[in-house]
């Protein structure tokens, strides 16, 4: 179990962790806001995309065999990060290091389905989601130190060589504890089926991502009408080839269990809540508040301490006793988590503190180990295990795509209400600032819309150029005024930051409370994941 937890923190503590060296990789590389772009989204894409392949590998091939080709061709591909020498070269070396990555990460859950008890399922679920809670909060204070300190020279490229170690280690472990297993029915892979999955998840992965940066082109939404066209084909594809030779990519037969589609459904809608969550709140803190990244991850450790302790709790003894009722339990506990935060968000304002919300985040994590832990173990207890490979590739293809749409979503809530709220908030503030010429009020109102209503927040639009630069540079005064427009010009962002983000949490909060609908959809199964397989139950 460790060596699959391990590598579970490896690949999530590097994704979350190359966010924090972009500027440092952006200076050194001289790479351009596009690159920086594919940098990122080159890695997620190739990651969802492969997914599902990864997971049916394993049934064929064996999960500890490509369990560990996953995390050899990682730390080859991590050791190519660090090595980088352009900006070209880390874009493919992070494309290879999401392949890597999709053959790696179905195996985890794979593994943990056919390794473990049905019974002890749902506490080791809770373990994984816990480590996926300590490597959001570890990344950002890791990258932080790893930047800034500096360890041999290596700056930004020290993200990537810490996973060499790690990822050594995660051999070591697999060689010599893991068992091997595979599917004793298929015997091979079903080419056409990849290619239909990768085809058809990369033109609906592709606009969600990049959509918004670029204004929503024409292309993109063709990207995603051409996208349902070919997931339907493949649909039928996988019919006509189960029909064939029983060997299909995706068992479609798993849709037909309750558990497992409901399941699979909720955990998509149910991922984009997170996901949208902090990438709001993360802009919310830094690029509204001025938090740094260390002090952003610290605020972050009641959530991941809430997640794998109540997370436990509830396989242990909440889900045995009220079965589904206890999931529902744990959505509402993370909408009173959102609202709370929200209300803190606008009564507290710019002098909110780690204080302050480390309530709410306890309440948002603990109600996302009640959800999430027993979820996952409940959607796996119905899977035979010789589909447990395809059925983990699905389930974390799932995943990666409610967090795109969480993005696409609840992100351009976020940013659609920053441009909207520009204005207003601008006008509340330039009233009570006597020392803002009127000649200046329109000037300064017109940057303040202009910086926040724009896709790239770091850049500096041409009416704040010019109103700088209208400003007396040699004299006293001159100075003075300068002070004044900052301040003035940083007030202006932290309210309409805040009132945005309050805006993105209501939305994130409703989309519990269809969550919440949904999981009275499932069979009760009070009795499944007990630690005794006794446990009264109602009946589904």
């Amino acid at each position: 179990m460790t060596v699959l937890l391990v590598a579970t923190f490896m690949d999530l503590l590097d994704v979350n962790i190359v966010t924090v060296a972009i500027p440092a990789v952006q200076h050194d590389l001289g790479a351009s806001a596009v690159t920086i772009q594919a940098v990122t989204a080159g890695y997620t894409l190739s990651f969802a995309v492969v997914l599902i392949t990864g997971g049916r590998l394993g049934d064929i091939f064996g999960r500890k065999r490509m369990f560990m080709a996953g995390v050899t061709g990682f730390v080859v591909a991590s050791a190519l990060c660090a090595a980088a020498q352009s900006s070209e070269m880390l874009v493919a070396a992070r494309i290879l290091q999401g392949v890597a990555a999709a053959v790696m990460v179905p195996q985890v859950l794979a593994v943990i389905h056919v390794t473990f008890d049905p019974r002890e399922i749902g506490r080791v679920v809770s373990l994984y989601a816990g480590m996926i809670g300590l490597a959001v909060v570890a990344a950002p204070i890791l990258g932080g130190v790893l930047v800034d300190a500096d360890p041999l020279g290596l700056g930004w490229r020290s993200v990537f060589v810490v996973n060499l170690p790690v990822g050594a280690a995660a051999l070591i472990g697999a060689r010599k504890w893991m068992r091997e297993s595979k599917s004793p029915h298929t015997t091979r892979l079903d080419l056409i089926g990849v290619l239909l999955a990768i085809v058809g998840l990369l033109l609906l992965m592709f606009p969600l991502m990049l959509g918004r940066e670029l204004d929503w082109p024409a292309w993109s939404i063709a990207s995603l009408v051409g996208a349902g066209s070919v997931m339907v084909g493949f649909v039928f594809y996988e019919r006509f080839k189960t029909r064939r030779d029983g060997s299909s990519l995706v068992i479609l037969s798993l849709f037909q269990v309750r558990a497992f589609s409901i399941g699979v459904f909720a955990q998509l809608l149910f991922s984009a809540v997170p996901a949208g969550f902090f990438l709001s709140w993360t802009l919310y803190l830094q690029g509204g508040l001025g938090w740094s990244a260390l002090h952003t991850g610290l605020t972050a450790i009641p959530f991941s301490l809430g997640v794998p302790i109540v997370g436990t709790i509830a396989v242990r003894t909440i889900f045995p006793r009220f079965g589904r009722y206890s999931l529902v339990a744990g959505a509402l506990m993370m909408i009173l988590g959102i609202a709370s935060y929200a209300w803190v968000a606008e009564h507290a304002g710019d002098g909110v503190t780690s204080w302050h919300v480390a309530p709410s985040m306890l309440l948002l994590g603990s109600g996302m180990g009640l959800l999430m832990a027993p979820l996952t173990g409940l959607i796996l207890r119905e899977v035979e295990p010789q589909e447990a490979g395809a059925a983990s590739g699905v389930i974390n293809t799932v995943g990666q795509l409610g967090a795109a749409l969480g993005v696409a979503i609840i992100g351009g809530v976020f940013f659609s209400a920053l441009a909207g709220n520009a204005g207003q908030q601008a006008d509340k503030v330039i009233a009570t600032v006597r020392a803002v010429a009127p000649a200046q009020a329109a000037t300064l109102r017109t940057c303040a819309t202009d910086q926040l209503g724009q896709a790239d927040l770091t850049k500096v639009p041409a009416s704040c150029a010019t109103l700088l630069a209208s400003i007396q540079d040699p004299s006293q005064n001159a100075g003075a005024g300068r002070q004044v427009i900052n301040s003035t010009l940083s007030e202006i962002r932290s309210k309409t930051f805040i009132a945005a983000y309050s805006k993105a949490l209501y939305w994130a909060a409703g989309g519990l409370v269809l969550i919440a609908g949904l999981l009275f959809l499932l069979p009760h199964h009070a009795h499944r994941l007990g630690p005794t397989a006794s446990t009264p139950g109602e009946a589904p």
